[in-house]
């Protein structure tokens, strides 16, 4: 059973069993627009955004709930996909991108009402397999053309727009894509990764110019040139992260069993955060007086304070199975995982020093 776990933009397992029927049945779902349901607020959702003063939650079934009230009510998009979404971004009130499984991207030009494919599995591995082609290498060649055979098999897990025209998403077995034109085209950029064992990616950021991605087995990479090449950083753990957290004064990696890493010279060195839990970590952020949350997947909440040695337990627990959170404009805080959505206040003595 091949099982791959990703936190940040959400947790998503892929059960072989399960996951072949939803690759067998690819072209109806790439085509069905997702169901309106009355229990679409306790669907499994697996990714959060602030779009301006909105919330925004994407999820199972293709489901995306909107919410203009700090996450006391949402209501469904209209949604052109019934695929499971991952992981979602705004760069400002009105643009975004939300990816999934099957290769699926999603766009939004009206934060989040209303959303048009831009890419699907089946495209991207042609994608793929075009860039191996011009670049002669026999054995990305031999790959890329398993993965259209295979086809749209390989799940988006993660993406980062710096604006409204540069972006990528990352995924499976190193699936990594990049846009200069909003989405209109899309390159694979598998090649340009330090990353020979095309371990999976799971999340990518951006930190004072800097581009960084993380991914299974301590996987950590750096861009220092507008995403030319990504190279191969030192990593302290080598156990997968699942996220990062690019705050105003450092880098937090976190992932499996508890593990989070903190880095303030762009990931040439880190100093571990010790958590106390042993559940993976499911999503981070920060607050507005520089102090980082994080969340557990068995619904732990702790704060630490940049670059500190140990991160506090929080009087409040979210629910189990935790995948993503964010922070309402009212500053209370959201979240997502195999529940729902949820908003609950964060204590007191979080927000304070």
């Amino acid at each position: 059973m091949k099982v791959l776990a990703k936190g940040l933009g959400g947790l998503v397992l892929l059960l072989a069993g399960v996951f072949a029927l939803a690759v067998q049945a690819a072209p109806t779902v790439l085509e069905r627009p997702a169901m309106h349901s009355a229990k679409a607020e306790r669907s499994v959702m697996l990714g959060l955004a602030r779009a301006g003063q909105r919330l925004v939650a994407v999820g199972e079934r293709g489901i995306i709930l909107l919410s203009d009230d700090d996450g006391v009510h949402w209501r469904q998009a209209e949604v052109p996909v019934s695929v499971n979404l991952t992981a979602v971004q705004f760069i400002d009130a009105r643009q975004g991108w939300a990816v999934g499984h099957l290769g699926v991207v999603l766009h939004s030009a009206d934060g989040g009402e209303t959303w048009r494919k831009q890419l699907d599995g089946i495209q991207a591995a042609k994608l793929v397999l075009q860039a191996a082609e011009a670049s002669g290498d026999a054995a990305a060649i031999e790959q890329a053309q398993a993965m259209v055979a295979d086809g749209p098999d390989k799940p988006f897990l993660d993406l980062y727009f710096q604006d409204a025209r540069v972006g990528y998403l990352v995924g499976a077995y190193n699936l990594i894509l990049r846009t200069a034109d909003g989405g209109q085209s899309w390159q694979s950029w598998m090649q340009h990764l330090d990353n020979p064992q095309a371990l999976n990616l799971y999340a990518i950021s951006a930190w004072r110019g800097d581009l960084y991605i993380a991914g299974e087995r301590g996987l950590l990479l750096r861009s220092s040139d507008g995403g030319e090449h990504f190279a191969a950083l030192p990593s302290p753990y080598e156990g997968s992260f699942f996220g990062l957290l690019a705050a105003r004064d450092g880098l937090l990696a976190y992932g499996l069993r508890g593990n989070a890493w903190w880095s303030e010279d762009g990931g040439a060195s880190w100093q571990a955060l010790a958590t106390g839990v042993e559940s993976a970590l499911a999503g981070a952020l920060e607050l507005a007086d520089g102090r980082l949350l994080l969340a557990g997947q068995g619904g732990e909440l702790l704060a630490a304070e940049p670059g500190g040695a140990r991160a506090q337990s929080m009087p409040l627990r979210l629910a189990p199975g935790l995948a993503s959170i964010v922070q309402a404009a009212d500053g209370s805080l959201s979240s997502a995982g195999l529940s729902g959505v949820t908003t609950r206040q964060i204590p007191e003595q979080s927000a304070q020093r």
